[in-house]
């Protein structure tokens, strides 16, 4: 998956939001890095966001 579709099953986020989200130390590492942009698994991405939303959920009750 590239960045438009992190964007889109984050909820819209901006390039930039995208950006700082796929540059921490751990999200997961791309597998690919091509001309157009980078590439990650959408298994890694999901399972990430999974972890991640989770977290949100608990500091937001």
């Amino acid at each position: 998956m590239g960045a438009h579709e992190i964007r889109e099953r984050l909820g819209g986020v901006s390039r930039q939001r995208a950006y700082q989200i796929t540059s921490r130390a751990d999200f997961p590492a791309p597998v690919a890095d091509l001309a157009q942009g980078k590439v990650w698994s959408t298994d890694d991405v999901e399972a990430w966001m999974k972890v991640h939303r989770k977290e949100q959920d608990d500091t937001e009750g």
